[in-house]
């Protein structure tokens, strides 16, 4: 055993003594803009918490919630694989009813903490970890609802979740609020996610793929006339993601650096770790021999958005602790490796396969080896259990708030 554990890093270099130290300065802040929330769904959290037993912790809740999306890629897997279908009526509704699940456990499991009494920054953590992963997830499970199948869609697809959380992360990491404003990918994005997947199910995951002047007559003209629908939803969520959410991320960071009288162009560099995890994507997919040619687009996206898990939960991890901000994973190299490789043709379809199966496993043993010390090391500084509850001293975790106003 010591000799396995040899080839993996210290607890002591995922997160020091020092920086579990500064857990103690910790306290969750968040601003929740979303009038979805502020009048319907908060009522419905409220309500739906009281369903759940006390002594349920409440990371345990988080774990549950992914579950049933983890459940809906199983069943993308044995019953759609192409995730194109069409398939059965009710496995978009089940698509829809996983999404919806996972979302009231994610916004559950915090109101469950204050009810407890059971508030960490092992909460955070594990949530926004959990979400992280979820990127991806979902992203499949959305995918196969459009119908997209093995294609540049379902990229595109995983390209906007991926982008929109790094970006947030960023943002949280300088700015030490959590925002979402009037339309957020959580609440509204997602309450879209889930009737799209119900619509698919009542008329048919084909209705995103009429032409474009056929599914959007006032504005169809707009778009190229070989688009079709799905191809011009994707072109606008894009951009309202740039412009309404990546460029507001930027905005805030610059207000709260200006604030603290930091330089906000050190910041941008920062920035890279991601548009590098993306360019390795784009270049080895493109050239791929047997990625899209073949039907190994969902391993790839699981090897890929595992990695992606890990490189912002090192963020969340350096916000919590007070840490330098990460420029660096080492489940990057397998997708760094994979593009070089592809783009100078030095793969054959069964070396690329093998080299991608390899890939998925030391990126998910990477990931798994990590959170499983990192959790580790929070519960015995804590003094708590990560998926059962253990009587503590409470540490403050407040309700979103519509009316506070911005931190910067």
């Amino acid at each position: 055993m010591e000799s396995i554990r040899s080839y993996f890093p210290s607890g002591d270099e995922y997160v020091t003594e020092d920086a579990l130290k500064n857990l103690r300065n910790y306290k969750y802040r968040a601003v929740d803009k979303s009038f979805l929330t502020k009048y319907l769904y908060r009522h419905y959290w409220e309500w739906a918490v009281t369903l759940f037993p006390r002594w349920m912790a409440p990371n345990l809740i988080t774990l549950t919630g992914l579950s049933f999306e983890i459940i809906d890629v199983a069943l993308v897997l044995l019953i759609m694989p192409d995730l194109e279908g069409p398939g059965p009526a009710w496995l978009y509704f089940a698509f829809g009813i996983g999404m919806w699940l996972y979302s009231t456990f994610d916004n559950v499991d915090g109101k469950q903490a204050r009810r407890t009494g059971s508030s960490s920054p092992l909460g955070e953590l594990f949530d926004h970890g959990c979400d992280a992963l979820n990127c991806t997830i979902a992203g499949i499970v959305e995918a196969s609802a459009f119908g997209c199948g093995i294609s540049w869609q379902t990229v595109t697809i995983i390209f906007m979740t991926t982008a929109s959380f790094f970006f947030s992360t960023w943002e949280e990491y300088h700015t030490g609020v959590l925002y979402l404003g009037y339309i957020n990918g959580p609440t509204e994005i997602l309450t879209f996610a889930v009737l799209a997947c119900f619509a698919s199910g009542i008329w048919g995951p084909q209705i995103w793929h009429v032409p474009v002047t056929q599914g959007l007559p006032l504005i169809g003209r707009l778009f190229p006339a070989t688009w079709e629908l799905m191809d011009a939803l994707l072109a606008l969520t894009v951009v309202a993601m740039v412009f309404g959410h990546c460029l507001i991320c930027c905005w805030n960071v610059y207000a709260a650096c200006k604030e603290q009288k930091r330089s906000f162009w050190a910041t941008l560099p920062q920035l890279a770790q991601y548009f590098a995890f993306a360019v390795s994507c784009y270049v080895w997919l493109r050239n791929s021999t047997t990625i899209l040619a073949d039907n190994h687009l969902v391993l790839f996206l699981i090897t890929a958005g595992t990695a992606f898990g890990r490189i912002v939960s090192k963020i969340i991890l350096a916000h919590l602790t007070e840490m330098p901000f990460p420029s660096y994973t080492v489940q990057m190299i397998p997708l760094a490796l994979g593009a070089v490789f592809s783009w100078l043709g030095l793969f054959t379809p069964r070396t690329e396969l093998a080299f991608l199966v390899i890939s998925s496993v030391f990126v998910v043993v990477a990931y798994l080896h990590w959170a499983l010390v990192v959790i580790e090391r929070f519960c015995e500084f804590l003094g708590i259990n990560c998926l059962s509850i253990r009587p503590q001293p409470d540490i403050e975790r407040p309700e979103p708030t519509h009316e506070e106003p911005r931190v910067y």
